[in-house]
């Protein structure tokens, strides 16, 4: 009927480990891939913002007006 399966073969799960590592590998990749990303996405919003003519203010000033605004 089917194939039979060797001890070996069904403890590594045709070659299971191998995949595991190879997929493991693979996101650990993606994440680094994701955080380089994210790192240019913060860089491009500085330059935005550095190159743009708006008004410069401190957070804390920036804050109290919204909360002012929406009282």
């Amino acid at each position: 009927m089917g194939k039979e399966i060797s001890q070996s073969e069904s403890d590594t799960g045709y070659g299971g480990e191998r995949a595991v590592k190879v997929l493991y590998d693979a996101l650990e990749d993606y994440q680094r891939l994701l955080e380089a990303l994210e790192e240019l996405e913060s860089i491009k919003a500085y330059d935005e913002a550095k190159a743009s003519k708006d008004e410069v203010i401190p957070f804390e000033q920036a804050v109290e007006e919204i909360e002012r605004g929406l009282k």
